[in-house]
């Protein structure tokens, strides 16, 4: 398991099937308004197998095994979040149904069939998230934000099963376009539906960033001003495996 070192915080998750505490480290991604909507989008059938990329925490595996969810196979690149997620599933109790896996995108995961894929992986410009400082290992979504999402729906294969579902979140801080063209490609038009979505603010450090007024100029992200903010939509998107 890997050096978590000292500096551990709890965090205290009040959404869905909530409230219950993590333990975070400094190189592990906190919980955000993504996972929030995530959680409420997530469907699932009792006895499920889901899998969980770009885990972090482990909140949503934690959160798919509270709703029912048979088995949950959360992995992440960051191996310290994975050690951090082993530990929490073990102090909630869930470890029986919740293992979590270390590698790039979908590639620890090959041979698990799932009903159901969280498709939480980062979406944000690698320049905005430099500016936000959002990511503490440092892995971002890619220049435009579209990549390592795209990359993991051209990855996506066998892992899921027909009928399945993947619940797949974008914004337009990212070329979200991108995405959903993607989507569509891989799983059929009629087949990606949104159903969910949210406008959130721009923390101002990022609002004011010459990186998000490049990508704006470039038509790569959009923006709505509010008076003096920024304001930007999440939307999670239910994509099924025909």
């Amino acid at each position: 398991m890997s050096d978590l070192g000292d500096e551990r915080r709890e965090y205290r998750w009040t959404g869905r099937t909530g409230p219950f505490t993590l333990t975070l480290t400094p190189n592990v991604f906190t919980p955000t308004h993504t996972s929030r909507l995530l959680a409420e989008a997530l469907e699932l059938e009792p006895g499920e197998t889901v899998i969980d990329v770009g885990c972090g925490s482990g909140v949503l595996s934690f959160v798919a095994a509270r709703l029912g969810a048979g088995r949950v196979v959360g992995c992440d690149a960051s191996p310290d979040a994975v050690a951090v997620a082993t530990e929490n599933a073990e102090a909630l109790g869930l470890s029986d149904r919740t293992e979590f896996l270390v590698g790039h995108v979908l590639e620890p995961v090959r041979d698990v069939r799932a009903h159901v894929v969280i498709g939480d992986i980062s979406g944000i410009p690698d320049d905005i998230a430099e500016v936000a400082g959002w990511f503490p290992d440092g892995r971002s979504g890619g220049p435009t934000g579209a990549e390592l999402p795209v990359l993991m729906l051209e990855d996506v294969g066998d892992c899921l099963l027909p009928g399945g579902r993947m619940y797949l979140p974008t914004g337009t801080i990212q070329a979200e376009s991108r995405v959903l063209e993607a989507a569509r490609r891989i799983f059929g038009a009629k087949n990606v539906q949104r159903i969910l979505s949210r406008e959130l603010p721009l923390p101002d450090v990022v609002a004011r960033s010459k990186a998000v007024a490049r990508l704006m100029a470039e038509g790569l992200v959009r923006l709505r001003r509010r008076g003096s903010r920024l304001l930007w939509q999440l939307s999670v998107w239910r994509a099924v495996r025909a």
